[in-house]
Formats: C-alpha cells, structure tokens, sequence
C-alpha cells in the first residue's frame, strides 16, 4: 500500500483548520496494518475542547472523503490537541503557556529554567532566579514546559487562596 503524501493531506487539512480558527499543529500519516492512521494535532489560544476536536473532526473526515488524498485504502482519522509535552517552537506556543514553568536549552550551551512572564515577537520574560530573564527566540535550541505537580490553580495566578 502506498503511503499517502503527507504534504498533499495538508494541503488539504490546513485551510479546513483555519477556517476554523484553529492552528495545525502536526499532521503525521503512517500505516497501521492495512490502514493508514491520520493524527493531526490541533491548537488555539484559550485551548480546544473536545466540542471543537469532534467538530473539526467531522470538517476533516468529510474534506479527506471528498479528495483523494488518502487513496482507496481505508484510513482512521485521529484529532487531538497537543500534549504538554510539545516544545515550544512558535511564539504562539509561549504566549499559550504564559505562566508556566519551562525548561529552555540556549544555544551558547547550558539551560535556563524559570517562568513565563511575558512574550513578543521575537522573545519572552522569563521569572528566574535572581530577576528576570529575557531570552531571544534565536538562542533558544529546545524549550519545554515543565509539569508541575500539586501546583493549584489559585498558585499559578498568583493569589494565595489554595495555600495551606
């Protein structure tokens, strides 16, 4: 069987997507027996429900059908949103994790961790040890959010309700 033409499938998904409101996040095509298992990952800022996942998943089951970019074989159509485990690659994926903790890996060497303040275009504020941080897009090798267990709500927006 052959594999379906990941960038054709995009071509495909992507406006569908974005009239949407979503962002694709990744797309990846492989096989899965004699199916082709689709995983696309869609994002927005404020996050996605699962209303949105199902929804959008139909738009893209009946886009995919109407083409023919998945050939005759059977395929399984997977839609979700990332994980917490996404690096941060785009300034939307910092501006979405304002608040949060990350671990960032600089191209000078060495690694800086702290939390999310502010972010532009080209950079973000990072609340560090010692102050604040700025780091500039173009230093950044690998960032990650940190999962943080037993952090309460009421402590991530700086209140001190939840605190025992």
């Amino acid at each position: 069987m052959a594999g379906a033409n990941p960038e054709r499938v995009r071509a495909v998904v992507a406006p569908v997507i974005a009239a949407a409101g979503l962002d694709l996040e990744d797309l990846t095509v492989a096989s899965a027996g004699r199916r082709r298992l689709l995983r696309v990952a869609v994002d927005r800022d404020g996050g996605v429900s699962l209303d949105d996942v199902a929804a959008i998943s139909t738009q893209l089951s009946q886009a995919l059908d109407s083409s023919d970019v998945m050939g005759g074989a059977p395929y399984v159509l997977e839609v979700g949103s990332p994980g917490v485990d996404r690096p941060l690659t785009h300034p939307r994926h910092w501006r979405r994790a304002v608040g949060r903790l990350v671990l960032v890996t600089l191209t000078g060497g060495g690694a800086v961790t702290g939390r999310i303040l502010v972010v532009e275009d080209d950079g973000a504020v990072l609340d560090v040890p010692g102050g604040d941080r700025r780091i500039d897009y173009r230093e950044v090798v690998a960032a990650k959010v940190q999962v943080e267990f037993g952090r309460t709500d009421a402590a991530a927006a700086g209140t001190d309700e939840g605190e025992v």
